[in-house]
């Protein structure tokens, strides 16, 4: 089996190289937003796949993350998978590119995290900004169907 890489794997490839990155995010309801540090490095697999490893502060310690994003000529969608050093849970990724190409939706549903031990659905929104700033802002549904963002992430390129 060969896969082609599309448009849409070039787009993601826009995104391989060395990143630094600041959050601003609020660890708890209430709380003022905190803003933590880190570094990304973004490889290509194969040209069809990116994988995007993570190191930064993380409540007093670090963590690591790993971002794994394609596109499924099939089904003519982005799909991928999160992981972080914080948790166990596995976070599947499935989404769209905007019309204008510069904004990546994936969408996922996963643990809320209140203690209630349910789920929600959430959407992380990454935008190229440039070929040298890209922002990425986490979204959640709360109970009332309203949407939230917990965090924004602003990337600059290293190299």
């Amino acid at each position: 089996m060969k896969a082609d890489p599309q448009k849409e794997h070039a787009w993601l490839h826009r995104m391989v190289g060395e990143w630094t990155y600041e959050i601003e995010a609020c660890m708890q309801p209430g709380e003022p937003p905190q803003k933590l540090h880190g570094k990304e490095t973004v490889r290509s697999i194969g040209g069809i796949w990116i994988v995007a490893e993570g190191q930064g502060e993380m409540g007093g310690g670090v963590a690591t993350t790993i971002l794994t994003v394609g596109f499924d000529p099939a089904s003519k969608k982005f799909v991928g998978s999160w992981i972080g050093s914080m948790m166990s849970y596995l976070w599947h990724y499935e989404g769209t590119l905007d019309a204008a190409e510069r904004v990546l939706t994936l969408n996922c549903e996963g643990p809320i995290f209140d203690g209630s031990g349910g789920t929600t659905k959430y959407k992380d929104v990454h935008t190229l900004i440039s070929d040298n700033e890209r922002t990425l802002a986490g979204n959640f549904l709360d109970k009332e169907g309203k949407w939230n963002e917990m965090m924004t992430c602003t990337y600059r390129r290293v190299r």
